[in-house]
């Protein structure tokens, strides 16, 4: 049980390193987003891919050892949670205390993570909101307002204000 728990501690720990290291690239994409770098956004989101891909895997070693330990305890798998797990350390101060600092400090990083995540995903919904503002704007500029004259035949001639739809001029 010893061995199990200080895999689970050991999993959890490099999942804190690795989400620490997606936080520092989310920080570093807000900076990117503001100064509008296309290239440098797409860089961070290939890097951002692999620590995600780390993260996966390691989650995985994880949930390996917590079954392991249900198995032990026999306890449900789906309902064993990390608090539930520090309380049965109460025998193991040390590895209570461990399991309980990692843990809190997971919950935190996830917390700052989700704060920057939900800032870049309102700067980029901003920019978005931009670029359809513009493109409407450009859009409405070309679909002047049509002129009131008519033919011959009482029909309207549909001329638009100032607006040349002709591209090419062959008499000049």
């Amino acid at each position: 049980m010893a061995s199990l728990m200080e895999d689970l501690i050991d999993a959890l720990e490099k999942e804190s390193v690795e989400y620490e290291n997606l936080l520092e690239m989310s920080m570093r994409k807000t900076r990117v987003i503001v100064s509008e770098d296309l290239d440098e956004l797409a860089k961070i989101t290939d890097e951002e891919q692999l620590i995600v891909d780390r993260i996966n895997h390691i989650d995985n070693i994880r949930n390996e050892a917590v079954n392991d330990i249900a198995n032990v305890l026999n306890k449900d798998v789906t309902k064993l949670k990390i608090a539930d797990l520090i309380e049965m350390l109460a025998s193991r101060p040390q590895e209570q205390q461990k399991l309980a600092a990692v843990s809190d400090k997971l919950r935190g990083i996830a917390q700052q993570l989700a704060r920057v995540n939900n800032q870049n995903r309102e700067l980029i919904q901003s920019a978005l909101d931009m670029v359809r503002f513009n493109m409407n704007l450009m859009h409405s500029m070309k679909a002047a307002p049509e002129t009131a004259n008519y033919n011959r035949g009482a029909y309207n001639t549909g001329d638009v204000i100032g607006v040349n739809r002709k591209s090419f001029d062959a008499k000049q």
